[in-house]
C-alpha cells in the first residue's frame, strides 16, 4: 500500500491482511527499485486529502505503471492513476463525505456478481473527468460520474470510494477480488 496521507491507509492495510494476504505500507514516494525489491504482486494506492493538481501535491513514480502488476487506486490514488496515465482530474463544487449510491454501470474482472447498485462511502474534493486512454467506466454516483475506473486488460482499477470501509457495500469483495488477480500466477 502506498501512502498518500490516508486516513485510512492502516485500515486499507488491515483489510487486505484479512483476507490472508501480506501487505506493507510504505511511502508514496518509494523508488520503483525500492518497490521491485519488496516483490510485490499489486499494489494499491491510497487515498489522501491533497488535490493531484496543486503544487506540491504527493506522487509516485510513474514507473509504478511499467511494472507489469496490478494496481487499485482508492480515491486520491484513483485520481493519481488517472493522471498519470492520460485522464483528467478536477475540483468538486462541494467536498463530498458520508454515503452515496453507486450504480455499477459494468463489471470487469472486480464487480462482477455486486448488486446493480451499492451504498458507498464517500470522502473527497476533486473527481475524475475524463478516463485515461484504454478505460472503461466501472461505476457512477450522482456527485462523482466517474466513481470507479478500469483497465482489465493491464490489470489497473481505480475508485473514487473506499471499499476498505465496512460502510460501503461489498468493499470486501471488491478487495478480495482485487486481490486475487494480484496473487493469481
Amino acid at each position: 500500500v502506498l501512502d498518500f496521507g490516508s486516513q485510512y491507509a492502516q485500515l486499507i492495510a488491515r483489510r487486505v491482511r484479512e483476507q490472508h494476504v501480506y501487505c506493507e505500507i510504505v511511502r508514496h514516494d518509494i523508488s520503483v527499485e525500492q518497490i521491485r525489491s519488496h516483490r510485490p504482486r499489486g499494489l494499491i494506492l491510497s487515498g489522501g486529502p491533497s488535490s493531484v493538481y496543486a503544487q506540491g501535491a504527493p506522487r509516485c513514480d510513474p514507473a509504478i505503471f511499467q511494472m507489469g502488476i496490478p494496481v487499485l487506486g482508492i480515491c486520491y490514488g484513483m485520481q493519481l492513476a488517472c493522471d498519470a496515465l492520460g485522464g483528467k482530474v478536477s475540483s468538486v463544487p462541494s467536498r463530498e463525505y458520508g454515503h452515496a449510491r453507486c450504480r455499477i454501470v459494468s463489471r470487469g474482472d472486480l464487480l462482477i456478481g455486486l448488486p446493480d447498485e451499492i451504498d458507498v462511502w464517500m470522502s473527497h474534493g476533486d473527481r475524475v473527468v475524463e478516463l485515461p486512454p484504454a478505460f472503461k467506466l466501472m461505476a457512477s454516483t450522482d456527485a462523482a460520474p466517474i466513481a470507479g475506473m478500469a483497465d482489465d486488460e493491464r490489470g489497473y482499477y481505480g475508485v473514487q470510494f473506499h471499499p476498505e470501509s465496512f460502510l460501503t457495500d461489498c468493499g470486501h469483495e471488491l478487495l478480495r477480488r482485487f486481490l486475487n488477480k494480484s496473487i493469481a500466477p
